[in-house]
């Protein structure tokens, strides 16, 4: 290859949104998508969970952050950090919180009137 020309970047990149900063160095990042059911034809959602490395722990829950395919970090994490877009100030436990029977400390459902 010549000098001249450059290597073209093929790294897979995504936009998702931060659901846990617990592990040290490490986030996983929710990325959702819209498809077409294969049989019904009605566009759903999908989501998928990917394991990201955050060098500088630096992202917290509910940003939005941008990532990109690298090599292989650890066991599950295949992607790593790029930029955080937004701040979301705790987005992602928003929805435990709209969830009915859902507390958002834990994630469980609540039990009433259940005697023993």
């Amino acid at each position: 290859m010549p000098a001249t020309q450059t290597r073209e970047n093929l790294r897979k990149k995504r936009t998702g949104i931060v659901l846990s900063n617990r592990m040290k160095k490490t986030i996983v990042v929710q990325i959702k998508r819209k498809t077409r059911h294969s049989l019904y034809g009605k566009i759903i959602e999908k989501a998928s969970k990917f394991k990201v490395h955050d060098e500088k722990n630096s992202a917290q829950i509910g940003d939005e952050v941008s990532i990109e395919e690298t090599r292989p970090v650890s066991k599950d994490k295949r992607w790593r950090l790029v930029k955080i877009l937004s701040h979301g100030h705790g987005k992602a436990t928003d929805d435990l919180k709209e969830a009915p029977g859902i507390t958002a400390e834990t994630g469980t459902a609540h039990t009433k009137g259940i005697a023993s």
